[in-house]
């Protein structure tokens, strides 16, 4: 492994010292052992990258680019990135506990993929339309957005970095990118590569910090827009805080997503795929399918398949291509999602297999827990876990079970299990999320991607995610356009 010390910030595309000494220390989930570590950016680095990234927005050359030449930069980025996912994949798996292969395929081959197909919605994205109206000829451009704060989550880290920093890039922006302080060192790592495709000065800035560099970074008045993943409440506080500005935001936040049963669904098939679509990233994904239901006629088959796949998963170390559940990314994170388990326990809910204990001597480790006998009312089938953990919701029927689907404060994903794919249209169309399954949930990231209700405003991926990173500005002439 490479080392992983890093002591300047990436403000501006140049390493800086940082205003204090405050370091955050990355520790294993596994072993309990130190990773690395980084600065702490402090709100003095915020405002550093922020003055920065205006200077390169309103008075240095990379808005004036044309996009082409904007995307040459991200090319040679994705080229330089090509040669490490890898070794990104082993220190993503070394900082927060995902499985190697969740890290390689889910993470850095995912993150290099958003990088080409961020430049090809770029290559067909209407930058500039001429349409008609009620005078004459109008043109219609797409102008970037200006200086963005990008806030990412800990858990899929470098691949969330990428549907912010990338079309925001390529729209013409300088972005202050904030990792989060449990998974910094492969930010920096990228902020690596960042320096080695010279780019104007002040148009990039990796800032490693805590709540209070979030905080300034929302707060900071040079900065024209909030792109944040996270919880709910935080995308409520972040909100509220643009709200006062008429800041620009987007918010991916949290889920409790429902995967349906139906009655004439394959049950082996529809389990095997739910052992990534629930439980992949140890739990630790906002479109998890942690709520199953079915049927009262099929409950206790269905419950015994997943008894059956949950008790044959591999738990232990991360760093194992053959291990399906690693640790929780943080003690504190191990102890809440061991909370939720004796809260479904004290709420009456049976516990199918699982257990508060560890099942490990060392590290964050969680015991893979199915729960039945439950409602949805109980904490452990209307709050997010983050981890594990599932819960089997019995329905009476169809109808019964799309109210129990939408009866949710959350809508970021669901999915449905069905022999038959256009009775499964119809049941996705009676659910309020913003992404759908039928007999499958993955990403598809060359689509949208968002929420409705509590689980965010905006979409990530395809031409809508480039969409968040620019303004619609309207020109309307006395005499005929010239061709664009």
């Amino acid at each position: 492994m490479r080392a992983l010390r890093y002591d300047e910030l990436f403000i501006g595309g140049r390493w800086q010292p940082p205003a204090t000494d405050e370091r955050i220390s990355v520790i294993s989930p596994h072993t309990e052992q130190p990773v690395g570590e980084t600065p702490a950016a402090s709100p003095a680095d915020v405002d550093r990258a922020v003055q920065a990234a205006r200077r390169a927005f309103d008075d240095g050359p990379w808005p004036r680019m044309g996009v082409d030449e904007r995307i040459a930069k991200v090319e040679k980025l994705a080229a330089l990135y090509a040669a490490h996912t890898d070794e990104i994949a082993d220190l993503i798996t070394a900082e927060m506990g995902s499985p190697r292969s969740f890290s390689r395929m889910g993470q850095a081959v995912g993150a290099l993929a958003q990088m080409h197909l961020n430049i090809a919605v770029a290559r067909e994205y209407p930058w500039v339309e001429r349409r008609k109206g009620l005078f004459g000829d109008v043109q219609v451009r797409r102008a970037p957005v200006g200086v963005v704060g990008a806030i990412v989550p800990w858990n899929v880290p470098q691949f969330l970095i990428m549907p912010k920093m990338i079309p925001a890039l390529i729209a013409g922006c300088a972005v202050v990118v904030k990792p989060a302080p449990e998974t910094p060192i492969d930010a920096m790592w990228l902020a690596e590569m960042l320096a080695e495709i010279d780019l104007p000065e002040g148009v990039v800035s990796i800032l490693p910090g805590g709540r209070e560099a979030g905080e300034s970074l929302v707060r900071h008045p040079g900065v024209d827009k909030i792109s944040f993943t996270g919880s709910s409440a935080t995308g409520r506080h972040i909100a509220a805080v643009c709200g006062e500005q008429l800041k620009r935001v987007s918010l991916e936040l949290g889920g409790k997503s429902a995967a349906i049963i139906l009655d004439d669904a394959d049950i082996d098939r529809t389990v095997a795929h739910l052992k990534t679509a629930s439980l992949m990233n140890n739990g630790q994904a906002c479109v998890a399918q942690t709520r199953i239901l079915v049927s009262e006629r099929r409950h206790d088959d269905v419950v015994d398949a997943l008894a059956d796949m949950m008790a044959g998963l591999q738990v232990g170390n991360p760093a194992d291509d053959a291990t399906d559940i690693g640790p929780l990314v943080a003690r504190r994170q191990q102890q809440r999602v061991q909370g939720y388990i004796q809260c479904g326990i004290d709420e009456g809910a049976r516990m199918v297999l699982g257990g508060t204990d560890s099942p490990a001597q060392n590290g964050w480790y969680v015991r893979p827990t199915l729960f039945t006998g439950a409602t949805n009312a109980m904490r452990i089938a209307r709050e997010e876990i983050f981890g594990p953990v599932l819960t089997v919701l019995p329905y009476t029927d169809e109808r019964d079970a799309v109210r129990i689907a939408n009866d949710t404060e959350y809508g970021l994903a669901g999915s449905v299990w069905t022999s038959d794919v256009a009775h499964g249209l119809q049941i996705a169309a009676q659910i309020r999320t913003g992404t759908y399954g039928i007999n499958m949930y993955n990403l598809d990231t060359t689509m949208p991607f968002g929420g409705f209700k509590q689980s965010g405003i905006g979409r990530e991926f395809g031409a809508e995610g480039l969409s968040e990173y620019v303004e619609l500005q309207t020109t309307v002439s006395a005499d005929p356009l010239p061709p664009v």
